[in-house]
């Protein structure tokens, strides 16, 4: 049986959709093909890193790709993790269903690293909690 191919978008591609992806393999990698990507991608935030680090989930070598890579892919599903990405998605060919979870940018965060590292994990355990309520 062929896996189903789950997309996750959001703007930066650094964290939100990075973790998302992460949590999301580690949860249904054996019946989802994975993958994230960005609108403007940018690279893999170290604080995400870290957060997926503590649930044992390695996204160190993950890379920021672009939207555009995945037009061909035939997804299935896009799941959309800010407005911005939401709102400029493009269309995608195929019968692809699409998801909007918002969720704040964690990247946004000031304070110390101990303050930068909660909100980081603020983010990640509410896209785990949606992937359990939702799949």
């Amino acid at each position: 049986m062929m896996k189903k191919r789950l997309l996750i978008l959001c703007t930066g591609n650094s964290c939100r959709s990075q973790m998302a992806e992460g949590i999301a393999r580690k949860l249904y990698g054996g019946s989802w093909d994975v993958f994230s990507a960005g609108t403007h991608p940018s690279s893999v935030n170290p604080y995400a890193i870290r957060a997926m680090d503590e649930l044992n989930i390695d996204i160190s070598t993950h890379t920021s790709d672009s939207v555009n890579y995945y037009l061909d892919e035939n997804i299935d599903l896009i799941i959309t993790v800010c407005d911005h990405a939401a709102s400029n998605c493009p269309i995608f060919p195929g019968k692809t269903e699409t998801r909007h979870w918002p969720f704040e940018d964690p990247f946004n965060a000031v304070g110390d690293d101990d303050d930068i590292m909660s909100a980081f994990r603020v983010v990640r355990d509410k896209i785990h909690d949606r992937f359990n309520a939702e799949f």
